[in-house]
């Protein structure tokens, strides 16, 4: 990849193109960070100008060593591997008086270990920022890139522009996940281990092979693992923009774990969690989201192959095993391993040894040769059209060699027009001949299961959404004048009304009563039957303070004076009673993310299963709809054995229409419609709450 130089990003031509490197702290112990950097530069064959800063050396591993800073000559990269207190006066010499604008700070002790490090750290980044530089770290173990091996562990692996950017916010976390899948033959272009992010974070550095991307050169993979999402924004723009390029994204977030939040008041706030923020922006993004090193590694390696197409896949296998429980995994996923038949079918067993079966899953038999899995191959690639993608598992029992078997499906791979995943099970019993597979430029995958489990992610995966929200026609001056008089805390009935109707949300006839003498006049507005609910406390059925179907005034009056006498109560809410399906929709603001909006089935689906849909706002109607059908009960919503079902158009438009409500009233913390009551003509907002923090 080549970085293009620009005065106003923090990434330069410096970091990534340097004509000189200074490692401080340079030493002949390559046991040390200091010294094995150095040893990774020189063994790297950096082609500029290379030079240690060591005050007790004159010649550290061959390279001329500096005793003090000024005797330095300008130089590009610092590379730091001292002491953290030590650390700010260097890069505030070497910035002023040396021209150094990158620097790469391997050292620990900064923000992540104490307030006296975060002091040191904010030195640091001051004296970088003011002279436009870049900084990488601190508490890293440094880039890798075709340009320089500035890294200080190993392993090493040889980079390709056909592989994968790394870009890990764990130094420890880059080096396991290459120990895991450069075993599988998974190649790397470019690794960047940003630490504690001081300056520049894994959405930084996304941005900039974003803004410089060239199709031509740069890898079409990018493995990010983050442990905080500092810029949501940025990664949402620039990973939506890669791939919309053709890349392929995969992400693990760490920390993915709630059990650390906070108590929520509503629906919405006890079902979005941070993680779940985390994960409808990766949704949003098109980044299939991964939960550990193998399952990175396998959905990197899925990347690596051509995209699938569609739903259906051939197993080629002489191991029966192995492909049933493939045929598993793919078929609880969602992909299809379709039967095989016909003339063709029939051509191609006379081909194979006898037993051999070509009905899907395609099992040739232990004894299979690599003839014969030249001759399914081709067959699946001209004769069986309905089939997608085939996957062939082939190890070996130790009995011969099988080069020509892995020399055939490499061959085969490069010039197939479907995409073949190969499954290599024996990776100690066929060491070599997985080594001769992997030097061809092979990447594989040793278990099956993981592979099925992976394509399935992969394929399913949503695409970057483009889809612009629709501008309603809202009144954004009445949601203005009501948030802007609200204090902080839950809004009264009518100040909820005025909200909805102002966003064009429909919702059932309300009044508020709080006087006996006043019920008469509100219930014969309403009409008969009717429900009424307490006003005031926040979980209204726990209190006893919601009956249904009252069809009396004199009801009405017992039922009143009841409600009245339950403790923080108001008045009482009267509302016409209404039939549907139960739904729900909610908002929730989240630190960084801005709004989830949230939508579902309501009353069971909500309390027990937690069938719902988690989007980052904003989203259009369109967004909806199609999410719509992921919900596990979305055949209610289209209406089962005869019942009716929702007007799915209405509930999107309902749903869209909170997402233009808190565009314009960012201050709304928590909402919740639950329920509203959907029917084949309407979706009305039965109960709603709403409350401000400003």
């Amino acid at each position: 990849m080549l970085f293009k130089f620009n005065q106003h990003r923090m990434i330069n031509i410096q970091l990534t193109h340097p004509q000189s490197i200074v490692v401080i702290g340079g030493s002949n112990d390559i046991q040390k960070p200091g010294g094995k950097i150095l040893k990774n530069l020189i063994d790297g064959k950096f082609p500029g100008e290379l030079m240690v800063l060591n005050p007790k050396e004159a010649l550290v591993q061959g390279i001329k060593s500096y005793q003090v800073p000024a005797d330095l000559p300008d130089v590009d990269l610092a590379i730091i591997a001292i002491a953290a207190k030590y650390t700010p006066e260097v890069v505030e010499f070497l910035t002023q008086n040396k021209k150094t604008r990158a620097f790469i700070i391997l050292s620990a002790g900064f923000s992540e270990e104490s307030h006296e490090g975060k002091i040191l750290e904010d030195r640091v980044v001051a004296a970088i920022n003011k002279v436009d530089g870049a900084l990488i770290g601190p508490n890293c173990v440094g880039i890798l890139t075709p340009q320089h091996q500035s890294i200080f562990t190993y392993p090493i692996p040889k980079l390709s522009p056909k592989g994968c950017d790394f870009i890990s916010g764990s130094g420890a976390t880059a080096c396991f996940i290459m120990e895991a899948g450069i075993p599988n033959g998974l190649q790397f272009a470019n690794v960047y281990s940003v630490g504690n992010s001081a300056q520049l974070g894994v959405e930084d550095i996304l941005q900039h092979m974003d803004e410089y991307f060239d199709p031509k050169t740069d890898s079409m993979v990018k493995l990010l693992y983050l442990e905080n999402i500092e810029k949501p924004d940025l990664l949402l723009k620039h990973a939506s923009s890669l791939i919309k390029k053709g890349c392929r994204i995969a992400a693990i977030k760490a920390g993915s774990s709630d059990a650390g939040s906070r108590a929520a008041s509503s629906h919405t706030g006890a079902l979005a969690s941070p993680d779940a923020a985390v994960d409808a922006l990766f949704k949003k993004a098109g980044i299939v989201r991964c939960y550990g090193r193998e399952d990175m590694i396998s959905v990197a390696s899925v990347f690596m192959y051509p995209e699938l197409k569609g739903k259906n896949i051939a197993i080629i296998t002489h191991a029966g095993g192995p492909a049933v429980m493939l045929t598993d995994a793919l078929s609880n996923g969602g992909l299809e391993v379709p039967t095989i038949a016909g003339q063709k079918a029939d051509e191609l067993k006379t081909k194979l040894f006898a037993g051999s079966s070509v009905t899907n899953p395609i099992d040739f038999l232990a004894t299979g040769t690599a003839e014969q899995l030249g001759f399914i191959i081709d067959a699946v690639n001209q004769d069986f059209d309905s089939i997608d993608a085939m996957i062939v598992i082939f190890g070996t029992p130790g009995l011969a060699p099988i080069f020509d078997v892995y020399d055939l499906l490499l061959d085969k791979m490069k010039s197939s027009k479907k995409p073949i995943y190969p499954v290599l099970p024996s990776i100690l019993t066929a060491a070599d001949e997985v080594k001769s597979f992997i030097d061809g430029g092979g990447v594989f995958f040793p278990d099956e299961v993981i592979l099925g489990n992976a394509l399935t992610r992969v394929y399913f995966a949503p695409k970057p959404s483009d889809s612009s929200p629709n501008k309603y026609n809202i009144d954004k001056t009445t949601i203005r004048n009501v948030i802007d008089d609200a204090d902080d805390g839950y809004l009264s009935p009518e100040k909820v009304q005025q909200l909805l109707d102002a966003a064009g949300i429909s919702r059932a006839v309300e009044k508020v009563v709080s006087e006996p003498g006043n019920l008469s006049a509100a219930v014969a507005e309403v009409g008969f039957p009717l429900v009424m609910k307490v006003v005031g406390p926040v979980h209204k059925s726990d209190v006893g303070g919601v009956t249904l179907n009252i069809k009396t005034i004199e009801k009405a009056s017992v039922e009143m004076n009841r409600m009245m006498k339950i403790d923080e109560a108001t008045g009482v809410l009267l509302q016409p009673l209404l039939s549907g399906i139960e739904l729900f929709s909610g908002v929730k603001r989240e630190d960084k993310f801005g709004h989830m909006i949230l939508f579902g089935l309501g009353g069971i689906f909500i309390e027990v299963l937690k069938d719902v849909q988690k989007m980052l706002a904003p989203v259009s109607e369109g967004e909806v709809l199609i999410a719509m059908t992921k919900l596990r009960a979305f055949k209610l919503i289209q209406g089962v054995r005869g019942q009716e079902g929702v007007n799915q158009e209405l509930f999107a438009q309902t749903v869209a229409k909170l997402s233009a409500l808190v565009e314009v009233g960012p201050e709304i913390a928590e909402l919740d419609l639950n329920p509203l009551l959907g029917t084949s003509k309407s979706v009305v907002a039965v109960d709603a709450r709403i409350r401000i923090e400003k």
